[in-house]
């Protein structure tokens, strides 16, 4: 649970309505494009986090290991 909290923490700080212009990311788990979780950031952060922990597990198998694909992607000092 730990590495999901760090992981979040620095995407969107548990902001369901955080929204990244850059990217089109946007709630908590910064889903790219944002309507992968069918426009959920605008009304349910529950179903963020289950889609967030949902593709953490597909793409990376937990939590920690897609925290560590986080800081190694960022420059030092993230």
């Amino acid at each position: 649970m730990q590495c999901l909290i760090w992981l979040w923490d620095h995407e969107s700080g548990w902001n369901p309505r955080d929204w990244n212009d850059r990217s089109t990311a946007c709630g908590i788990p910064q889903a790219c494009p944002c309507s992968k979780t069918n426009n959920a950031y605008k009304t349910d952060w529950k179903a963020q986090i289950d889609w967030g922990i949902a593709y953490i597990n597909n793409k990376y198998k937990n939590p920690c290991a897609a925290w560590n694909h986080w800081k190694n992607s960022k420059p030092h000092g993230y």
